[in-house]
């Protein structure tokens, strides 16, 4: 397994700025392999190998993706029955696969929804493949796989994208940190988050958005990645980067796009066809790709890196976008391809402005007219609930939201209660703010560019809401779910500088061998401790995140906050 020593060193994958020419000039150059790079040029470009460790880093990998696994497929059918937004998304879900668009079975209608259909027909999948069952519409279908409980079906989609989010997280972690060691921590803390685990057995839409927009932001690392090799090729080649134009750019063929950009692409299109909220990534992320490039550049020796890069790459992120769009309108292809959808005939809505039933464009009309309709919705959202929340209370844990609750059963106390809470497990969460300032701090100091993909991802993901809270809208706490993995980057990076913090600036010689071996052993004791905690906090408010029932008083004794948690 890699060493967690390699994860915070100070030219590790590079840093947000790059060195000057003048560094580029006067650094010795590299021997063999016939290139002539200077040895700084070759750090800043240097990216994982992919040979390093790979069955070890595998290995690790599989042992972290199994415990989420087991963790969220165990008992998934419990509790019975319909828990909190499930009774709109399994029955939305149902009606996607059954007909093609959500439908209302009570009134033998198409349902208004204000959300788009990517997540409703993922829970759809699970229900077709195990089986489907509403008493209070009077359907029982049996599922096409074999059939179980259908609490497994409607719930099974969930439990498999909070897994495979898990699995995202190692390898990021690993790729940034460059350290297997690091992004099994930090897959490992999402495993045992309770946040993310309740989101990830429950058929709610958000655990989707955040496999979408954790995976579109991999796929920009490896973009990252795959750049920076294809300019080091470049340059060992002989190109100039001095030179103006297209002498001084690497050679481009269909190989040499950057196909990782593109699918980032269309994963931000599956993001917003879940929740329109993933929009909010989509400039974070074109940032972080043209600061990326930019920098690139910079380390080469390009002359005006600022205007290349935006020569260069504002074409592709274009056609990034337009891939969005397409895969966003994809995800409604029920709606258009069908004439049951809501607002899909004019002719059905005679008192609807604006609708129309021209061939072709009129389709994609009422689609556009049904989407204002929805964005009216949101914007007018502000009816209280028990449950709402504000932004600045949600890494604080101050209103986590109640899924399920019984009174009923017997626990062998006078009193019983189950529940399911969607609530961060509190050390973890605890955790974020003091490593995001961390963070800042760290970044700074070092010119670290994981520090502000890091944060700019979470700032994607926090501070949009803050604005909506001017208004009044109401919301809740998981609002806050697409920004989890990168919080728990924020924790790993900042355990990864307590494992092997840089050398000091200006510092004449490097620290022994003994001293630096011991410094990682005292480390890696803080950065174990630290996860083990975290796993027994998990432990401890387990029955709460699986609606276990049990007595009144032990239930009590999880309410730290008391009336904030209940």
């Amino acid at each position: 397994m890699t060493s967690a020593s390699t994860a915070q060193s100070a030219n590790a994958g590079g840093s947000a700025v790059e060195p000057t020419t003048a560094d580029q000039a006067t650094g010795p150059a590299t021997s063999g392999g016939g290139g002539r790079i200077p040895a700084v040029v070759r750090r800043r470009l240097d990216t994982v190998d992919a040979r390093l460790d790979r069955g070890r880093a595998w290995l690790a990998t599989g042992v972290v993706v199994a415990i989420a696994a087991i963790l969220r497929f165990v008992g998934l059918s419990g509790p019975n029955g319909k828990i909190f937004d499930e009774i709109y998304y399994a029955r939305d879900a149902y009606g996607l696969i059954d007909r093609g668009v959500e439908w209302n079975y009570k009134d033998n209608g198409p349902s208004y929804v204000v959300h788009p259909p990517l997540g409703k027909w993922l829970i759809g999948l699970g229900e077709w493949a195990f089986g489907y069952q509403d008493a209070e519409t009077k359907i029982s279908v049996p599922g096409h796989l074999f059939t179980t409980a259908p609490e497994f079906g409607w719930r099974f989609a969930a439990a498999v994208a909070g897994t495979l989010s898990v699995l995202l997280l190692v390898r990021i972690g690993r790729r940034m940190f460059r350290s297997t060691t690091l992004g099994c921590a930090a897959g490992l803390l999402l495993a045992l988050d309770g946040f993310h685990f309740v989101l990830s057995r429950t058929a709610l839409l958000d655990i989707f958005l955040l496999l979408f927009v954790l995976a579109a932001f991999g796929a920009l690392v490896l973009d990252r990645d795959a750049r920076r090799r294809r300019w080091t090729r470049a340059l060992e080649a002989g190109l100039d980067p001095s030179l103006p134009g297209r002498a001084g750019r690497p050679p481009s063929t269909w190989r040499d796009w950057p196909w990782w950009r593109l699918a980032a692409g269309v994963l931000l299109g599956c993001a917003c066809a879940v929740k329109w909220s993933g929009l909010y990534f989509v400039p974070a992320f074109a940032l972080l790709v043209l600061l990326w490039e930019v920098g690139v550049r910079r380390s080469a020796g390009v002359r005006r890196p600022w205007r290349d890069a935006l020569l260069d790459e504002l074409p592709w992120l274009l056609a990034a976008g337009v891939l969005m769009v397409v895969t966003y309108v994809l995800t409604w292809s029920g709606w258009l391809l069908g004439d049951e959808g809501y607002y899909r005939l004019a002719s059905r809505y005679p008192n609807t402005p604006g609708l129309s039933d021209t061939p072709v464009i009129g389709p994609l009309i009422n689609l556009w007219e049904y989407h204002k309709a929805a964005y009216g919705f949101h914007t007018q959202l502000d009816d209280p609930h028990k449950y709402q929340s504000w932004p600045w209370q949600w890494l604080l844990l101050g209103r986590p939201v109640a899924f399920y609750w019984s009174g009923d059963g017997n626990c062998g106390a006078p009193s019983c209660a189950s529940e399911i809470l969607l609530l961060g497990t509190p050390l973890l969460w605890w955790s974020f703010l003091p490593a995001l300032a961390a963070t800042v701090w760290l970044g700074l100091a070092r010119r670290d560019w994981r520090a502000g993909a890091i944060l700019l991802s979470v700032a994607a993901g926090l501070l949009p809401w803050f604005w909506f809270a001017l208004d009044g809208r109401t919301m809740f706490s998981f609002y806050a779910a697409p920004a989890v993995p990168f919080l728990v980057l924020a924790v790993v990076y900042v355990l990864g500088a307590i494992v092997s913090p840089a050398p000091a600036a200006g510092t004449a010689a490097p620290p022994s061998a003994e001293a630096a071996a011991d410094r990682r052993l005292v480390g890696g004791i803080i950065a174990g401790a630290y996860v083990l905690l975290v796993g027994l906090c998990f432990g401890y408010f387990y029955p709460i995140f699986v609606g276990r029932l049990m007595a009144y008083a032990d239930w009590s004794a999880r309410m730290w906050l008391d009336g904030r948690w209940i």
